[in-house]
Formats: C-alpha cells, structure tokens, sequence
C-alpha cells in the first residue's frame, strides 16, 4: 500500500499537547469572563444553507466562502458568527428573551490567502446583544468592559480600545456635500493607520473627486490628536446626524468609566470607521500599545439590521469579536506566552509500587473528587522512568504508593518543584495539594507582558 505524506493545509493551525493547553486556558478565560455579565453560550453549525452565509454577501464574501455540494444540497462553511446569529434570533425569535446576550466561540473558515498570522481556519469569540424594536446607548458600554476584563485576566496590561461613532463621520460627510458617498470614504479613513495623512488626502480627492481643502478639513478632523469632544465641538449644531453620535460618544465615555475601563485602556478615535457597512452607530477596534503594526487583536460595533435579511422585525444589536488563533499567535510570536502557566495534563501522577493497582485506581478516583486532575502511571517501566514521565509532563505532584504506605495507610507526595517529599495521611496530602495548584492558578497568569 503506498504512504501517503502526512501533511498540514497551509492556513491550518495545529498545535502540540503542551502549546494546545495554553490555547485552552485562553479560550477558558474569555467563557468564564463572559459569563460574569450574564451571557449565555451558543453554539450554532459550521455549515449552513450558502444562501444563509451569502445573504448579507457582497463579491468580496463570495470570494472567501467555501462552498460544498451534495447531491441537489448547496451548502458553505460559515466565515463568521454574526450572519449565524442573524438567522438564530430571527428562527428562535419567540422562544427568546430580549435582549438576548449571547456569546459564542467557534471555528470559522475563509478561503483568503494564508500568511503570517492569518488563517483559513480559526477560532472566533463574538459577544453580542441583540435587541427587539431598540437597543439603549448602556450595551454599548458595557462590551469593551466585558473585553477589558477578558484581556485583564490573560494579564495583557498594554492595550486600548479605540472608540468612535459612524453616525459623527456620517454627519461629518453630510456637512461637507460628500453624504452620498459616505461609504466609501469611510472605507479610506479606515486605512490612515496604514497609509498616513498625506496619502489619506490623495486617495480623498482621487477617488472621491472632492477638493484638497475638503480632503484636509477631514483628515484634520479624524487625524485630531488632542480633546476629541473639543474638535466636535466644531460641527456641532450643523448636522443631526453628527450631534446624535457626538452625543453617543460622551454618553458612552460616561458609561465606560462607570463600568470600571479605566481611561488609560480606552480612547475616543475619530478616525476608527470600521470598511463595513452593516455598522451603525458605536464601532470598536483594539490595539496592543507595543506592538501597533499587529493591527487590530479585537472589533466590532453597532448594527441595527441585524436580521433585516430573515425577519421584518428590527432587530438591532452591537458585537465585539477576538480572533482567537490570531491572538494566540501574535501573543506566542511576540514570546508574551507565560512559560510559568501550570500547563500540565494532571495536577497528579500516581506511581504504584506494587502488582496489585487497585489501590492506586481508588486513590486516584478519590483524588478526583477532591478536584484534582490525575493520572495513573500503570505501565511496567523502570523507576526512573516514570518519575522522568512526570517531568517531561510538568506535572507538579507526584504520589508513589508501595507496600509500606498501603499497610499505614498513608501516601508519600513529590513536589516536582521544589523536590519537597512529604508522608502523610491522603487526606491530608490531596488536600495540600488542591491548595497549592489554586494558589498556582490564582497567581499565575496565562499571559504577560513581562
């Protein structure tokens, strides 16, 4: 029979055991972040009908969905979460509550090109909320301080998200005779970052064929580096449009504070746009301060049609996403990983001495039940062996169980670590031990900036 090379897909992220558990922690941190603001889980199919996916889908989506054929069934692998959401709440509408708060974590695929940090296949973590018939300015506020403490607890400490509100550009282009290409322009502010101020000028006159002074009074505006709200101070008064987000942001700043982000882990950025369409209102992106080149780690914003391609009910709503695989790698690529993080399979190795495994089977169950991960060493291998198997794992405990301490009913405990050895009841010893592995996972922090 002929092998065939194993091999990877490029864009395919595979990770080994002792890289795949601080992968895990990551993704644990965000659940159990999202869950202190009451969200609930969702998990919705990676595949859907492809005219689900595409309904929202301009040429660019129908680029980067994968589609697959079965029999007379089109079906597509989904690209994001927020067009399943859509199709979710629109489905489910009477069986929910509203506002539903929802978060989901998931693989997504996209047939674009595979490079550095960029994949075809990754996990995603959206949180949204969704509400029926209106949506107050308070969610809003709420969801750059669910990710503050996300990033908080990964020990990220270097970040900010950066805030604006479509609606104060949108009526910035209205006050200069430009509202009707609006869309456009804010797909090239979106670039400043990249490109810089002079280039952002030419692409406005070039490509939207409005004069170099207007093109300047924009970039100026967007560009603003000092009091955001003393620029705006400017426009206000010559567009609703404007004064209704200028009014949003200052609302949204009061609420942030409130929800504990401290100032110095947000900013108000007039010329965060975010290219697409659907958003409405409050749009997000994020940013480690060292490292800026990196691009955005998390975004979103406000979209009031969320469902407008499935229900006739307004449904308005406001996301933010963190692409997990890309955060993942950018955190390992940049060494912010935390080598100390307690990455082992177990908490405890259990080494029999005798033939007889029964023992070393009920300690471990008991162990179990303490809340203790543990596994039993039961294969016919030399001593050294087994206690070399622990620390290959980085297992911090080892418990070696012969005759004697069978007869006295006791078990003798390795600390790996220190190399401390200790004799003593079961009891006694697995409660020691639950102590110090909480006190392993209240100290140590997945992710550090050194």
């Amino acid at each position: 029979m002929k092998k065939i090379k194993p091999r990877t897909l490029s864009g395919f992220m595979e990770l080994p055991p002792s890289e795949q558990v601080y992968f895990d922690a990551m993704a644990q941190k965000f659940k159990d972040t999202f869950k202190l603001f009451g969200f609930t889980a969702l998990d919705t199919p990676i595949m859907e009908a492809s005219e689900i996916l595409l309904a929202k889908g301009g040429g660019e989506t129908e680029k980067q969905i994968y589609e697959l054929r079965r029999g007379n069934t089109d079906l597509a692998l989904r690209y994001e979460l927020t067009t399943s959401l859509a199709k979710y709440v629109a489905l489910h509408y009477n069986d929910l509550a509203f506002p539903f708060r929802r978060y989901e974590i998931g693989k997504v695929y996209r047939g674009e090109r595979a490079q550095r940090g960029r994949f075809r296949e990754f996990y995603q973590a959206d949180i949204d909320i969704v509400g029926d018939g209106g949506l107050g300015i308070l969610n809003e506020a709420e969801l750059p301080s669910v990710i503050f403490k996300c990033f908080a607890a990964l020990g990220l400490s270097d970040f900010v998200i950066h805030v604006n509100n479509r609606k104060v550009l949108g009526g910035l282009f209205e006050i200069f005779g430009i509202k009707e290409r609006a869309g456009e322009a804010m797909r090239l502010i979106d670039k400043l970052g990249k490109i810089g101020g002079g280039n952002l000028i030419k692409s406005l006159t070039d490509e939207l064929c409005i004069s170099n002074q207007t093109a300047e009074q924009i970039v100026g505006f967007v560009s603003y580096s000092g009091d955001p709200f003393s620029v705006m101070d400017k426009y206000m008064g010559k567009s609703g449009l404007f004064d209704t987000g200028a009014d949003e942001l200052r609302s949204l700043q009061t609420h942030m504070a409130a929800f504990g982000v401290p100032d110095t882990h947000y900013k108000i950025d007039l010329s965060i746009a975010r290219g697409l369409d659907y958003y409405t209102g409050t749009v997000y992106e994020t940013f480690l301060t060292d490292h800026p080149e990196l691009g955005s780690i998390c975004s979103g914003g406000r979209y009031d049609n969320l469902s407008e391609c499935f229900s006739d009910r307004k449904m308005p709503g406001v996301g933010m996403s963190v692409g997990l695989t890309r955060l993942f790698y950018i955190l390992q690529e940049q060494k912010l990983l935390n080598d100390s993080f307690l990455s082992a399979p177990a908490d405890v190795l259990i080494i029999p001495m005798t033939d007889d495994l029964t023992h070393a089977i009920k300690l471990a169950e008991n162990m179990r039940r303490a809340g203790l991960r543990v596994q039993v060493y039961g294969e016919n291998k030399k001593f050294k062996n087994k206690v070399s198997y622990a620390d290959k794992l980085c297992i911090p405990f080892v418990v070696f169980l012969g005759e004697d301490e069978i007869s006295k009913e006791i078990i003798t405990v390795k600390d790996m670590r220190s190399g401390e050895q200790t004799s003593a009841s079961a009891g006694i010893l697995t409660a020691g031990i639950c102590g110090k592995i909480k006190n392993y996972s209240d100290s140590v922090i997945a992710y550090g900036q050194g």
